[in-house]
């Protein structure tokens, strides 16, 4: 897969990644007193100046024209746009109105639903102990809802939103950047439409707000679009297989950060489902980690 470097070099960008993306909630809590829309509208402006930025360095607006001029992706990147940013919104929302337990959960099923999803539409084959992991994380939310009579809503929709976003954007022929610029270019007008009309409450006007506040605001470009940058430079670098490892950072961090440092109940049915949903991880990473290891006996015969 490369040199000792590259590989080295792969797995620092796959920590800095998932470090970003499971510290991120201290960002948004750090903001819980403007309205989760309104960072979101903040969320989509500045991360279409900072990706278009990128883009301009890179040299790469070539790409970007290649895109704009085929309908059909235009057309598959605008649904994955509104995925993004219902997943964006949800995220904000849950963070800093107590759900980030849920939010958690979210990303702790994200990679089992993945592989449920690859089964459904790619034709991709589950292995036995793979089919045994997702009938565990299936139980333990059938229990939850049978017990408590709850279904985690908040947690599926954010895994949901997700998983259906990467399998689309899986099967569409644009690269990470460019692609990211035209979904949030694509949202940019519904988030200034948004700004626009929206009531107006104590953040709204940037004129009137103190400089933190306003410096928190258009950092959320960078804190949408660094972890993008390490998490694709991390999987050019290491096998995909390995990096999934790695993603149990993000929903880890977030776990703690919830419970120990926010004082959300880790309540009962939430042991339950978490407990099931941490058994189906633990087998299908090592599940994934022996399958793996067999690969590279085979390459190496």
């Amino acid at each position: 897969m490369g040199t000792s470097s590259e590989t080295k070099q792969g797995y620092t960008f796959a920590v800095l990644a998932f470090l970003m993306w499971g510290l991120a909630p201290i960002y948004f809590k750090s903001l819980d007193q403007v309205d989760a829309l309104e960072i979101l509208i903040h969320r989509v402006v500045w991360s279409v100046l900072f990706i278009a930025l990128i883009i301009a360095v890179k040299l790469n607006w070539d790409k970007v024209v290649a895109v704009l001029r085929q309908p059909k992706l235009m057309l598959m990147l605008t649904v994955t746009a509104l995925l993004l940013g219902f997943n964006w919104g949800l995220f904000i929302w849950s963070v800093n109105n107590g759900h980030m337990l849920d939010a958690s959960l979210g990303y702790y099923i994200n990679p089992l639903l993945n592989v449920l999803l690859g089964m459904l539409f790619l034709q991709e084959r589950l292995r036995p102990r793979q089919q045994f992991a997702v009938a565990l994380a299936v139980v333990g939310v059938v229990l939850q809802l049978v017990s408590f009579g709850s279904f985690p809503v908040i947690a599926f929709s954010l895994a949901g939103s997700f998983a259906i976003y990467g399998l689309l954007r899986k099967t569409m022929a644009v690269e990470s950047l460019p692609g990211l610029l035209i979904e949030a270019v694509i949202l940019l007008p519904i988030a200034l439409g948004y700004w626009w009309w929206l009531t107006p409450s104590e953040t709204s006007n940037m004129m009137l707000n103190d400089w933190v506040t306003n410096v928190l605001l258009i950092s959320a470009g960078v804190v949408t679009t660094l972890p993008l940058l390490c998490f694709t430079a991390a999987a050019k670098r290491i096998p995909y297989s390995t990096l999934g490892f790695f993603q149990y950072i993000g929903p880890s961090l977030m776990f703690i950060l919830a419970v120990v440092f926010y004082g959300e109940v880790f309540s009962a049915e939430r042991v339950l489902t978490f407990a099931f949903i941490w058994s189906a991880l633990a087998l299908f990473s090592f599940d994934s980690y022996r399958s793996g290891k067999a690969q590279r006996r085979l390459a190496a015969a």
